[in-house]
């Protein structure tokens, strides 16, 4: 009993821990695209005033 209450506790925390490390890196993804954009857009700009 004892046993598979540990293995069950064990995998929860395994799959708590994938899921915020990959929405994390979901996240971090996002963020990067944003700051992408907002550098394009900047150029754009700096291009049109010329």
């Amino acid at each position: 009993m004892r046993h598979t209450l540990a293995v069950a506790c064990l995998s929860l925390l395994v799959l708590v821990g994938a899921s915020t490390l990959l929405t994390a890196c979901n996240t971090a993804s996002g963020f990067g695209r944003d700051v992408s954009k907002g550098g394009q857009a900047i150029e754009r700009t700096a291009e049109k005033a010329k």
